[in-house]
C-alpha cells in the first residue's frame, strides 16, 4: 500500500489490514485471530462495561503475542474508566471514534500509545491531525453501524482526506476484498479497515442468526436511518419499518429515542433477534456469501490484492 508512513511500520504488523472495532462482534477471539494472521485486531469497547473490557484485553494478550488494539467511542459514558483500564493493561494501540479527538489523544500519547481517530470528513481529519493522532480512518457512509452525517462515499472521501492531512489515511466503508483494497490504495490510502466482512467470520462474537442474515442479504437491503439521532446503517427489518413510519409522520427526536430504546443493537447483533433488533451492517454485506475463519478472510484479501497488483504492473 502507498503511505505517508507505513501502516505496517506504525502498528508493527505484517499486512496493512485492520479489523474494525465493531460492537457485539469484536471480542478477544476475533481480535486475536486477525492479529495472529498478520493484521491488526481491535477489541470493540463500545459494547463492553469496564470489567468486561479488561477481561477481553487480558484474554487477547493470552491468545496472541502480536500487536492488537482497542476501539473506544469517545461518547461512552464511562470513558475515564475505559481509558484507565487501557493504560493499566498497557494496550499499545487505541482507535477512537464518535467524539472530539482532542479530549483524550494527549493523555494516550503521553503514555506511549499509538492513537488513530475515525473521521467522516476532511474537516474532522484536519482536526484530528491537529490533536496529535498518528493516523486517521476515513470511513465512507457505505459502512455499517454509526456513520457521519455527511454521507460522503468512500471513493469521494479517501482522496479528499489524503489531500487534507500529512498523516497516514486508512480507508474504511465497503472494503471486503483485495480488489477494494487495491482501489483504496490507488485513492491514496495507506491501509484498510474492514468491518462487515469480519463480522461474518467464525470468530466474530455476533449471534449465528445475525451472521447468517449477513450472508443472505441482497443489494439495497441496508439503509442509513435515524439521522435525527445518530445516523446508523442497518438491515431493513420490522424495527426499521417502525422507524420509517415514525419518520414519515415527522416524529420528534424524543419519540425516535423512545422507539430506539436501550440495547437495540445487542438484541439484533448479539442475541440474534432479526425482527426487533438493530441489525448494524454495511452495504458490502450483499457481496458476502460465506462465513469463514478470520485468518482465511485476511489471507484471501491479501492474495487477491497482490495478484491484481502484479497483473496490472505487467
Amino acid at each position: 500500500m502507498t503511505s505517508k508512513r507505513s501502516i505496517t511500520d506504525l502498528f508493527k504488523i505484517e499486512f496493512p489490514i485492520i479489523q474494525a472495532g465493531m460492537v457485539w462482534c469484536s471480542g478477544w477471539r476475533l481480535a486475536s485471530a486477525v492479529s495472529n494472521a498478520g493484521g491488526l485486531g481491535l477489541i470493540g469497547a463500545g459494547s463492553m462495561h469496564p470489567p468486561t473490557l479488561q477481561e477481553h484485553i487480558q484474554k487477547c494478550k493470552a491468545a496472541t503475542t502480536k500487536p492488537f488494539g482497542v476501539n473506544v467511542p469517545l461518547l461512552y459514558p464511562e470513558i475515564d474508566k475505559l481509558m484507565k483500564i487501557i493504560t493499566v493493561e498497557k494496550v499499545k494501540i487505541v482507535f477512537t471514534s464518535a467524539g472530539n479527538p482532542a479530549t483524550w489523544t494527549g493523555y494516550l500519547k503521553e503514555r506511549g500509545i499509538t492513537v488513530v481517530h475515525v473521521v467522516s470528513s476532511s474537516k474532522f481529519a484536519i482536526k484530528s491531525e491537529k490533536a496529535g493522532v498518528d493516523a486517521v480512518v476515513a470511513e465512507g457512509f457505505e459502512a455499517g453501524g454509526h456513520n457521519g452525517r455527511e454521507e460522503t462515499t468512500t471513493f469521494c472521501l479517501i482522496p479528499m482526506v489524503c489531500n487534507a492531512v500529512s498523516i497516514p489515511v486508512i480507508a474504511a466503508g465497503g472494503i471486503n476484498s483485495g480488489r477494494t483494497m487495491l482501489a483504496a490504495e490507488v485513492l491514496g490510502a495507506s491501509g484498510v479497515q474492514v468491518g462487515t466482512r469480519f463480522a461474518a467470520s467464525e470468530e466474530s462474537s455476533a449471534h449465528a442468526e445475525f451472521k447468517k442474515r449477513i450472508t443472505n442479504s441482497a443489494e439495497g437491503e441496508t439503509i442509513l436511518t435515524l439521522k435525527q439521532l445518530t445516523p446508523v446503517r442497518m438491515i431493513k427489518n420490522e424495527f426499521y419499518e417502525k422507524v420509517w413510519e415514525a419518520e414519515q409522520r415527522c416524529a420528534t427526536r424524543e419519540e425516535l429515542a423512545n422507539l430506539l430504546g436501550k440495547g437495540r443493537s445487542k438484541k439484533g447483533i448479539f442475541e440474534g433477534d432479526l425482527k426487533e433488533g438493530e441489525l448494524e451492517i454495511g452495504q458490502v454485506s450483499a457481496a458476502i456469501k460465506e462465513i469463514k475463519p478470520a485468518a482465511d478472510i485476511l489471507k484471501e484479501m491479501w492474495n487477491e490484492y497482490t495478484d491484481l497488483k502484479k497483473s496490472l504492473g505487467s
